[in-house]
């Protein structure tokens, strides 16, 4: 089974930079989205074969996450929690019959860390949403989560310590969800690897490879001996993240 995930950052976009091409490309049985920066109906988005899912946020052009899935899920659910976190579209749920899959787009601190008080109570909230779903099942997360893990995940960590996706508090939120019973899979395949998945659109960062690990696969440790391979899709273009995909054999 093969999983997708892509911070298309504007869908409307991306489909004009090869979006239809990678897609059919792969032909994985689930894509997720995040940053999709739609409502649902705003663009035509073709996906034979796929059911589509749309979460996005009030505030037209902001946020925004949706899932294409070949199977027809159990259940779905979207966001978590109380009214707080139900306004900007940042989580859709799909129940299968063998496991969750959780796509998450995760707050962003901003600069200055101006909004890091909302990103850390999301973020423990986050973590007991998913608590509840490991109970019941085994559980796949994936998407932007905003933050790099060490200094491994990016090109630059000294400049960058204490600033939005390198900060001490966001980094010891990932370590803590992980520690719940969560396996990054990425670095559990490739504990030496450097790859990065998000590359600003300044300085020609891209092109000096000067990028930043925040785009993740996490899966319940129940069921890391089921992974396969863990992707980094880095010559993707059309987006400042590129794709990165899971191979699951459930």
């Amino acid at each position: 089974m093969k999983l997708i995930s892509w911070n298309v950052n504007g869908m409307r976009a991306v489909l004009k930079k090869g979006f239809d091409d990678f897609f059919a490309q792969e032909a994985a049985d689930v894509f997720c989205l995040q940053e999709t920066k739609m409502q649902e109906g705003q663009a035509e988005v073709l996906t034979p074969g796929y059911t589509q899912y749309w979460n996005s946020a009030d505030k037209k052009g902001y946020s925004g996450t949706a899932i294409f899935s070949k199977a027809t899920p159990l259940s779905v659910d979207y966001d978590f929690g109380g009214v707080e976190h139900r306004t900007e579209g940042r989580v859709i749920t799909l129940e299968y019959e063998e496991y969750y899959l959780v796509n998450a787009y995760t707050p962003n601190a901003q600069p200055e860390l101006a909004r890091i008080d909302y990103r850390m109570r999301w973020q423990d909230e986050f973590c007991a949403y998913l608590g509840e779903l490991k109970q019941k099942k085994p559980v796949v997360i994936c998407g932007d989560l905003n933050v790099a893990r060490t200094p491994m995940d990016l090109k630059n960590p000294k400049p960058n310590e204490g600033k939005a996706g390198f900060s001490p508090q966001e980094r010891e939120k990932m370590e803590e969800l992980l520690a719940t019973g969560f396996t990054d899979t990425f670095r559990m395949l490739y504990p030496d690897k450097v790859a990065y998945t998000w590359w600003s659109y300044r300085f020609n960062a891209r092109a000096n490879n000067a990028g930043w690990r925040i785009d993740y696969f996490l899966v319940s440790e129940n069921i890391k001996n089921k992974v396969g391979d863990s992707l980094i899709y880095s010559d993707v273009m059309g987006s400042d993240h590129c794709p990165i995909g899971l191979m699951l054999n459930l």
